[in-house]
């Protein structure tokens, strides 16, 4: 049984999705694949990259849309860097971007600058016409340190913003317990999350068959393929996987075959946003 979906309205044996397009702006294709699967449905919220190259015009297309904020604070692509939007040497690499990963970033990372950074990525977003919905971070790489972990539930919490912690089944790995400091400020956090694999990918209808009750959150990265997206990301052929299993176009008719809710993020902002008010 689910507290979330009870909360929602949708009972708390009810069954719910959220399908998430993340790295919306990290590269032309990603911003074109994510912009395709929200176009048809397929995909109902998506996560914003802010410091990569081509936010802009992900921005742009995000208009009206539900889109959150993909926060990052790290860039692990070989040849490919962007790095963060405030003056923050504590969050370069060796190279002058973002560290390549989060044993890196904490190696060296200041609280303040992490907040000061984490904040400036939510109003640069604003800014660009954005109003999220949600906040989530590239490659988890604020779980694992307590210190960060504290930066990224404050924020959440004044911002009234739900957010994506790693999945119960997965969250021990990381030696605190994420969900219920989360809890504790009041920030909202799907039930569970789920990734496709890049090879043994679930059917659609195999996918929804197997949710759990409560809500499921399920992690996409779509991106078209071509020479831009090859040359950056050794899982260029897992992007344009996602891509293709969305469009194959069975996932909500096998939702609504098994009874399970397509929601957006902009359900539990709403709520959190309704708790909040009312406490």
């Amino acid at each position: 049984m689910s507290d979330l979906t009870a909360r929602l309205g949708l009972g708390a044996s009810a069954r719910a999705l959220i399908v998430t397009a993340d790295d919306f702006g990290l590269c032309h294709a990603a911003t074109e694949g994510v912009d395709a699967v929200l176009s048809s449905g397929a995909a109902r919220s998506a996560g914003l990259v802010v410091p990569a190259p081509w936010s802009r015009e992900a921005a742009a297309r995000a208009m009206g849309r539900d889109v959150g904020v993909h926060l990052a604070l790290t860039c692990g692509f070989r040849r490919y860097r962007f790095g963060p939007v405030t003056h923050a040497p504590s969050l370069l690499g060796g190279d002058g971007g973002f560290p390549a990963d989060a044993v890196d970033l904490h190696d060296h990372a200041d609280p303040d600058e992490v907040r000061r950074e984490c904040r400036a990525q939510l109003e640069r977003a604003a800014s660009l016409g954005v109003r999220a919905t949600h906040l989530s971070v590239h490659d988890q790489a604020l779980f694992s340190a307590p210190a960060l972990f504290d930066v990224l539930v404050e924020l959440a919490a004044e911002s009234s913003l739900p957010l994506r912690l790693p999945g119960r089944d997965e969250a021990g790995a990381f030696g605190f317990p994420l969900h219920d400091l989360a809890a504790a400020h009041g920030v909202l956090a799907p039930d569970a999350v789920l990734r496709l694999g890049a090879r043994r990918r679930p059917t659609p209808a195999a996918l929804v068959e197997h949710l759990g009750e409560g809500v499921t959150e399920l992690v996409v990265r779509p991106a078209v393929d071509g020479p831009e997206l090859r040359a950056l990301a050794d899982d260029a052929g897992a992007r344009a996987g996602d891509l293709a299993w969305l469009e194959g176009g069975e996932l909500a008719a096998a939702c609504e075959a098994r009874g399970v809710t397509l929601l957006g993020w902009a359900a539990l902002v709403e709520l959190a946003r309704h708790e909040a008010a009312s406490s």
